[in-house]
């Protein structure tokens, strides 16, 4: 008797556990398809163009009028999606985009002023590469088909007084990113992931925040306000005036012009 209990238990966890995937995949192709669905998909590239501020702790320590370029690349067959950003770009600042930084899909990436193009320090690059890997933007556009790729609808709440579901999203590393997603809008808008320190080992709390969306083209939906916080303390927020996509972006954006001189790699 208590082995055809443990049985039964064990065949409830586990349809329960085929329900959770089952909800937590049908909830992200909602949003896929509230964002545009194929059309969004097909998106090349993006530019978006407006105020960008930049805080530590808590206090304003930037504000500038930004631009940024975007390209999304074809991953090779048989490429490990879960490991390498598939995508060009550029964060371009101020009024003529005299400041820059440019992240390539080769690892490296570069500040870059009238002096020249100075390396980024190896942990900025890292940090970069996570964030875009956790990005669920990205991850629709980019991973949705990678295998070991997993959803698991984790339930309903309220955020910010709007009804939310919620769904964890696990690469085949172990890569996680918990999303919520508006009850009648099916659109995410928020997100959590977590990340370690790689001196300290520290667990550190990586939160985005969406919303105000637009029609960017074609039913094609992005959001035009982009909160982005680190343990509890806002540290990046950006307002768009406009997001243009499939702009037909010029190589030179995302290439360091050949006579630019190369500066020493920044100081840790």
């Amino acid at each position: 008797m208590r082995l055809l209990c443990a049985l039964f238990c064990c065949a409830s966890l586990g349809a329960q556990s085929i329900d959770q995937q089952q909800r937590g995949r049908q909830l992200v192709y909602q949003a896929l398809e509230a964002l545009g669905g194929e059309r969004f998909l097909n998106v090349k590239d993006r530019v978006e163009s407006g105020r960008a501020y930049s805080f530590y702790r808590e206090q304003l320590t930037g504000l500038a009028q930004a631009r940024i370029y975007t390209r999304y690349l074809t991953a090779p067959e048989g490429a490990q999606t879960a490991r390498q950003v598939y995508q060009r770009e550029r964060q371009s600042f101020g009024k003529n985009e005299d400041y820059a930084v440019l992240f390539q899909e080769d690892g490296s990436a570069y500040q870059l002023t009238w002096r020249g193009a100075r390396p980024l320090r190896k942990d900025q690059i890292d940090r970069y590469i996570q964030t875009t890997l956790h990005n669920f933007f990205y991850i629709l556009r980019q991973r949705l088909k990678e295998p070991g790729l997993s959803f698991e609808y984790k339930g309903s709440d309220l955020l910010d007084f709007r009804p939310v579901e919620i769904v964890e999203i696990t690469d085949a590393e172990g890569r996680a990113v918990t999303v919520y997603f508006d009850r009648s809008s099916s659109l995410p808008l928020r997100q959590v992931f977590y990340r370690r320190d790689e001196e300290s080992r520290r667990r550190i709390e990586e939160i985005t925040v969406y919303g105000k969306y637009r029609d960017v083209g074609g039913g094609v939906q992005w959001p035009y306000s982009i909160l982005r916080q680190r343990d509890g303390e806002k540290i990046f927020e950006i307002f768009s005036e406009s997001v243009q996509i499939n702009q037909n972006l010029d190589d030179s954006l995302f290439t360091l012009p050949a006579k630019m001189k190369i500066l020493p790699p920044a100081k840790d």
